[in-house]
């Protein structure tokens, strides 16, 4: 199991192989060459690595999984369009009471859902502060939002959970990319940049948060708020809810910035896809501002271990706050 020294001391490296890039194990070093030059990039103690994140094609060899086994080291693999497709880890999978807890708890219960939401859209709001825009549609969405987590404390129905977070995420949406054109929040349609650019970023966020969750041996189908669905790692569904803020935010930064542009984007049939030499600038973004917070995702996801294994009072359970 995971320290918070592990955290502490130990970082997530991004590997780009969308170019010809070689990974291999030399005197205890992970190193990254170039294969065409057969030049050594980067060199990485394996003491130092508490997960991988490799873009594109990589050759995983026997001797690469030994070292990522012996120093408890999580490897994620994602293609060029950031879908992932290979994760190993050492995870924790005998841990089979916690599995136990997971496949016991009722469907029903609806309270620890309601505690993930509330933090979702407690920290939409602060996002919508954090624009420091007075106009009245951002004041009316904060209201709304507000609104929305007084109705939570009644609520008992799953479909009236779900109701009132899309109903404060369509308004959250709405004032806070305002100022860029926007239509409406559609999930993985990518209809427009910005749309593409939080598919992006919530995939980004969502292998993130799949490598905490499986080093403390979940089952990451069995979701609290999420439902069972085919191939739906429903509980990280359930954990990135929090941390959704942070993607908002970048993605609505790096726009003003300039970092990201819809020229950056193909439109094939009418879906806009990230040119392929734009997926390194796009994934260190939000690298860059996904890292930073690794201590509070830890703990956070640490805490809701404890809680759950602990079958503690739903007030106890971690909150992440955003800042």
């Amino acid at each position: 199991m995971f320290t918070n020294k592990d955290i502490e001391y130990r970082s997530i490296y991004v590997i780009n192989c969308i170019r010809d890039r070689d990974l291999r194990v030399s005197n205890g070093e992970l190193l990254l060459e170039d294969i065409e030059g057969s030049k050594t990039l980067t060199k990485l103690p394996f003491q130092k690595i508490l997960a991988l994140f490799i873009i594109g094609h990589i050759r995983i060899t026997t001797p690469l999984i030994d070292k990522c086994k012996k120093f408890n080291v999580a490897l994620i693999v994602v293609n060029q369009s950031f879908r992932p497709v290979f994760y190993w880890a050492n995870a924790a999978e005998a841990n089979y009471l916690l599995r136990q807890r997971q496949y016991q708890f009722s469907k029903e219960d609806i309270s620890i859902a309601k505690i993930l939401v509330e933090n979702k859209i407690n920290n939409q709001i602060v996002a919508l502060q954090k624009t420091r825009k007075t106009d009245e549609l951002t004041q009316s969405a904060v209201e709304f939002c507000r609104k929305c987590l007084q109705k939570l404390a009644v609520i008992d129905q799953y479909n009236g959970l779900m109701g009132i977070e899309g109903l404060a995420s369509k308004y959250f949406f709405e004032a806070f990319f305002q100022d860029m054109d926007w239509g409406a929040r559609k999930p993985r349609i990518k209809c427009d940049a910005i749309n593409a650019t939080l598919d992006i970023g919530y995939t980004i966020l969502f292998n993130y948060i799949e490598c905490f969750v499986r080093m403390f041996g979940f089952d990451p189908y069995v979701g609290v708020y999420h439902r069972l669905w085919f191939k739906r790692k429903s509980l990280v569904c359930d954990l990135m809810e929090p941390f959704r803020c942070i993607v908002d935010r970048t993605v609505r930064t790096a726009f003003n910035r300039k970092q990201f542009s819809e020229k950056d984007f193909n439109v094939i049939k009418g879906e806009y896809k990230l040119k392929v030499q734009k997926n390194s600038d796009y994934c260190r973004v939000f690298f860059d501002a996904l890292i930073p917070y690794k201590s509070e995702v830890f703990i956070f996801i640490q805490s809701y271990y404890r809680c759950f294994m602990r079958q503690r009072d739903v007030y106890v359970y971690p909150r992440f706050g955003f800042q």
